[in-house]
């Protein structure tokens, strides 16, 4: 089949003088370092200019060895200083983020330290760089600020003004709004099922009610529904008849939701904001007055979208502890008037607590309009301020003059209690007076907090 045997004669006789390719070397640890024939060391002092240096790595032939060619002598390299090598401009120039890092050799940092005493270009970038280091080894928090959105939009409104700007009154709705949809953006699609426990005030105790991330936005969007049907909108639970309470149509939202709800909610809800602060931006002036209702009581859509505000950054602080996702309290200004909210609310809260028996009776009544007993609510610390909240009649005036009792809080402890997130008993720092009246306002002020 290969001719005779002269085929394979011939390929033998091509590859005969061809290079071998050497076989697997061994492992280190396989070499017997002590049986192997070791170089010989010249003499201390370096070697003489008459001594061959022999020849290094030559490869050797199966064929025949080629002779050797003759020596050439080569003038050796002008040699410098070990502490400062000679370095081209642009590896110089490469160098300088290394030695802004403090990263270089010494001898790199030598030699771009004598670069820079002569190339203005490279001193000036080194200082921009050793610069920017600096802002990578700040002791400062890595949170945002829960300013810096309204800091940025000011900033932008005050060179370019909106053609219709968001009412003062709707800001905080806005902010807090956003400040949720940015958590809900950064958690996984797994965390939307993370368990969250809602927490509220009931009966004159804590109740509490178990869901999910993903519900909690559901329950956010049930109860926004009440304000997109007073500004005229469809309602985003659909075209059933809906109950008014916020309870009530929480409870048929997630009843209806099978399976439960993911992610998928986010965009929804997202949008049913958007176009709530759209519509109140676009309505007027009386727009902020306009009622809407919540059952068994009815608020102006100013302090609805307030409250609305004010329960977005409660469940926000819910769905972030679970998550374990960092999460800050409003803006002072935005949490000053949540607190008002609830301080103008306190008064009628008080009021029917006695009609139900669960707080002291009237001992002083007066004309509507003129001042009344009263309790001073002292709010501490962020967004804090003073309040004074009349006890036996909510048509009664606070006045400094009839305090008979002063209450001092911490102004996110306060919202925690309206929240329904700490015990009235467990909630004041502070407390001088009557304390029939301090009890009758703390505990009407967990029972402001709902589902």
């Amino acid at each position: 089949m290969n001719g005779g045997g002269r085929e394979g004669d011939r390929r033998d006789d091509e590859v005969r003088g061809a290079r071998r390719i050497p076989g697997p070397r061994g492992a280190v640890d396989d070499l017997d370092l002590e049986a192997m024939e070791r170089p010989a060391l010249p003499p201390p002092g370096g070697s003489t200019p008459d001594e061959a240096v022999p020849e290094q790595g030559a490869p050797e032939s199966d064929g025949d060895v080629a002779p050797e060619a003759d020596a050439v002598d080569e003038p050796e390299p002008a040699m410098t200083s070990a502490a400062t090598p000679v370095l081209s401009h642009q590896v110089l120039k490469a160098l300088l983020g290394a030695w802004a890092l403090s990263a270089c050799s010494a001898e790199e940092t030598a030699a771009v330290e004598d670069h820079l005493t002569g190339c203005a270009p490279c001193a000036d970038e080194a200082l921009r760089l050793r610069d920017a280091v600096g802002l990578l080894h700040t002791d400062g928090s890595l949170d945002l600020d829960p300013t810096l959105r309204t800091r940025v939009m000011d900033g932008c409104l005050g060179r370019r003004p909106a053609r219709i700007p968001v009412p003062d009154w709707a800001t905080p709705y806005d902010a807090e709004t956003a400040r949720l949809d940015a958590l809900l953006r950064d958690i996984g699609d797994s965390e939307w099922h993370a368990p969250v426990r809602l927490q509220w005030f009931e009966d004159e105790r804590p109740a509490t009610r178990r869901t999910t991330v993903a519900g909690v936005i559901g329950h956010l969007m049930a109860v926004d529904g009440l304000v997109s049907a007073a500004l005229g909108l469809d309602d985003p639970l659909g075209r059933v008849e809906m109950p008014l309470s916020p309870a009530r149509r929480t409870e048929t939202y997630w009843a209806a939701t099978r399976p439960p709800a993911t992610r998928a909610v986010r965009e929804p809800w997202r949008d049913l904001t958007h176009e709530l602060i759209r519509t109140a931006s676009l309505a007027g002036r009386n727009v902020a007055e306009r009622s809407v209702s919540y059952g068994d009581f009815a608020l102006p859509l100013q302090d609805a979208l307030l409250d609305r505000a004010f329960e977005c950054w409660v469940h926000g602080t819910d769905i972030a502890e679970a998550v374990d996702y960092p999460y800050q309290p409003p803006s002072a200004a935005h949490l000053h008037r949540m607190i008002d909210l609830a301080a103008r609310l306190l008064p009628a809260a008080l009021a029917g607590r006695r009609s139900a028996g669960l707080a002291g009776p009237a001992k002083e009544l007066v004309t509507p309009g003129e001042p009344g007993r009263s309790v001073h609510l002292e709010v501490e610390g962020h967004g804090g301020g003073d309040w004074y909240i009349p006890l036996d009649s909510p048509a009664a005036v606070g006045s400094p003059r009839r305090a008979v009792a002063q209450v001092a809080l911490d102004g996110v402890e306060f919202c925690r209690l309206v929240a329904g997130r700490i015990p009235p008993v467990e909630a004041a720092a502070g407390q001088e007076g009557d304390r029939e009246a301090i009890r009758d306002v703390l505990f009407a002020s967990a029972s402001l907090s709902r589902l």
